[in-house]
């Protein structure tokens, strides 16, 4: 049995609280490794040696920080696929998606090559009479990031590359239940020329995200996963100052107005429905056609395409859709959804219930389901399912669409899809969701914009890469300076002015 362990001051080491966890290969059930489950002494530690190491890497000047990341984006596309493999074999997506999973890190990698000029203070000269004004950019020190299963390649290079281009030492506590990618993403970073003790990756479960919140050295956290998860680590990191950004779930709906391209908006629900299997924070899990005669026809066309996607192991390549779940728990919520929406009164045109495939009968693999005539008081509406289940809530009007949207609790995606330029510019604007497409399904920032959502989908105040991670892994300081001229002036007892 493999055993997973612990990266830790540029060195692999074994886990000593006796607790584990079981890394599954979702496609076939069976336990593959073993992941050790770290208690606070072992984050104590590591939190030790990134607190000694990090003053060195701040004080290395933001060109040869990047110069790190530059060849970090070499090493990731010479070994892409070993770690698409990897992800591939702990997650169960494709191996095409795996690599996709990678791709969307390292842009944000590329996008950290820019530390020297995202770094740059600003400067104000004669301010004031023989004054000046300058701010700089710090790091905040020693900082963690608490990451997901979905995206077990991705989420943490959106953490730890502008968090480390910033002069920060990192601590990556990702999920245990695909473990091995993030660490292996460590090695890289040390290959590429990072001082050990910079990058660590300490895996754990809730003791280890309770001493990270605890930690008086740890100046930030990041976090994604589940709303009520993302709401504790928001309020008890808060609580205990320090620099916090949270992102939640997601309900997201993708409205389609009676003049769409049918055969576009049902390839992007099709794609942004069903992809991963549904276990995407962006993924479209709520269809909202506009009258019943578009209505009609979107599900006239959806039926056959979600009853031909193609299910099967990562290891068919290019000949699978999707793949099967994380845990066979998740197997079991998703089935336990779709049954509460067809006792609500759903109907359910495609059941994927009694999906499998022969040869992997003990897999995680759900069929994909589609729901129809779907209310916003049925649980499958509400909740966010994470599985391959697309539910379609019909509108009488474009209002009653956009209203669905702005009710819902959670904002994290949307999208559009019309020809009418009025129609998309009156959503893009009026819409309470933090990403917004237009005749695209997924809306995903490219690295040198910003992600992140809105209500519950995202607790602080800055979103995740471009321009705010510069900012969330950085305070500013502000200089004010003045050289003594010879005159003398006296004490002043009014507040500074520069008149």
């Amino acid at each position: 049995m493999r055993e997973i362990h612990h990266f830790i001051n540029g060195e692999h080491v074994a886990g000593t609280s006796g607790r584990f966890a079981d890394v599954f290969n979702p496609a076939t059930g069976e336990v593959q490794a073993k992941v050790p489950l770290a208690n606070a002494a072992e984050l104590r530690k590591a939190v030790e040696i990134a607190q000694a190491a990090q003053p060195a890497w701040a004080a290395v000047n933001p060109q040869r920080r990047a110069r790190v990341m530059m060849k970090m984006v070499e090493l990731l596309h010479r070994d892409m696929d070993k770690l698409a493999t990897m992800l591939s074999s702990e997650h169960g997506k494709t191996f095409p998606d795996a690599k996709g999973d990678v791709i969307r890190g390292l842009e944000v990698v590329e996008y950290c090559i820019g530390a020297p000029q995202l770094l740059k203070g600003e400067y104000t000269d004669g301010a004031g009479p023989g004054i000046d004004m300058y701010s700089m950019k710090q790091a905040l020190g020693v900082t963690a990031g608490i990451t997901p299963f979905n995206f077990p390649a991705m989420i943490p290079m959106w953490m730890f590359a502008p968090a480390i281009a910033c002069g920060n030492a990192f601590i990556l506590k990702p999920s245990e239940r695909d473990p091995s990618v993030p660490v292996m993403l460590a090695e890289l970073m040390e290959e590429a020329g990072l001082p050990k003790g910079i990058l660590q990756v300490v895996h754990g479960d809730k003791e280890a995200v309770d001493a990270i919140i605890a930690d008086p050295v740890i100046q930030s956290i990041g976090f994604v996963g589940s709303t009520p998860i993302a709401e504790y680590i928001y309020g008890n990191g808060c609580a205990a100052g320090k620099r916090v950004q949270c992102f939640g779930g997601a309900k997201n709906h993708m409205i389609i107005m009676p003049d769409a391209d049918m055969d576009q908006a049902v390839d992007a629900l099709i794609g942004a429905g069903y992809g991963a299997a549904g276990e995407r924070c962006m993924a479209i899990s709520v269809a909202v056609p506009v009258g019943e005669e578009t209505a009609d026809r979107l599900i006239e066309k959806l039926i056959p395409r979600v009853e031909s996607l193609k299910i099967g192991p990562y290891t068919a390549g290019d000949d699978v859709d999707f793949g099967p779940v994380v845990t066979a728990q998740a197997k079991k919520n998703i089935l336990g959804l779709v049954q509460s929406g067809i006792d609500q009164g759903a109907k359910l045109v495609v059941d994927g219930r009694d999906f499998s495939l022969q040869g992997y009968e003990d897999g995680f693999f759900v069929g994909a389901h589609l729901f129809d005539h779907v209310t916003p008081d049925m649980d499958i509406y509400k909740k966010e399912i994470f599985g391959p289940v697309l539910s379609t809530v019909r509108a009488k009007s474009y209002e009653e669409a956009i209203g669905l949207a702005m009710d819902h609790e959670y904002g994290n995606g949307t999208a559009i899809f019309t020809r009418d330029g009025d129609t998309a510019r009156d959503f893009a604007n009026r819409i309470n969701i933090g990403m917004v497409g237009v005749n695209v399904p997924i809306p995903v920032p490219l690295a040198y914009h910003t992600f992140g959502g809105w209500k519950k989908s995202m607790f602080g105040d800055l979103n995740q890469h471009g321009p705010d991670a510069f900012k969330f892994y950085t305070r500013t300081k502000t200089v004010t300076s003045r050289w003594p001229s010879g005159t003398k002036e006296g004490a002043s007892f009014s507040i500074p002015t520069m008149e």
